[in-house]
């Protein structure tokens, strides 16, 4: 897997930092027949120029690996409270980045 055009301002020092650290995930499905959204929360990883993020996610995905793209743009530091999931009623208390993606269907 390969996500070069993701890695424009890839900084090695800034990823580093965030390893160990707790990501809130908004994934929005753009589709013919409308919008899914779901959100996913885990502990970074690693984090790596090549491959993206890998998450190893908590809650109702406990244990299992999720991988974002290599861009540090898509994260921001997350405000300091509880963050309820609207997909399984958890919360989610002071993560520390929140990162949302829109995801739209491939064109053919």
């Amino acid at each position: 897997m390969s996500f070069e055009d993701d890695r424009r301002g890839w900084d090695d020092g800034t990823a580093d930092a965030m390893v160990g650290a707790v990501v809130l995930i908004g994934l929005t499905w753009r589709r013919p027949e409308g919008e899914e959204q779901t959100q996913l929360y885990g502990v970074i990883q690693t984090a790596d120029a090549e491959n993206g993020f890998e998450i190893i996610l908590s809650g109702a995905h406990k244990g299992e690996t999720y991988w974002l793209p290599p861009d540090l743009s898509s994260f921001q530091p997350a405000p300091r409270g509880e963050y309820r999931l609207r997909s399984t009623g958890e919360i989610v208390v002071d993560p520390d980045y929140i990162s949302q993606w829109t995801i739209d269907p491939p064109t053919n």
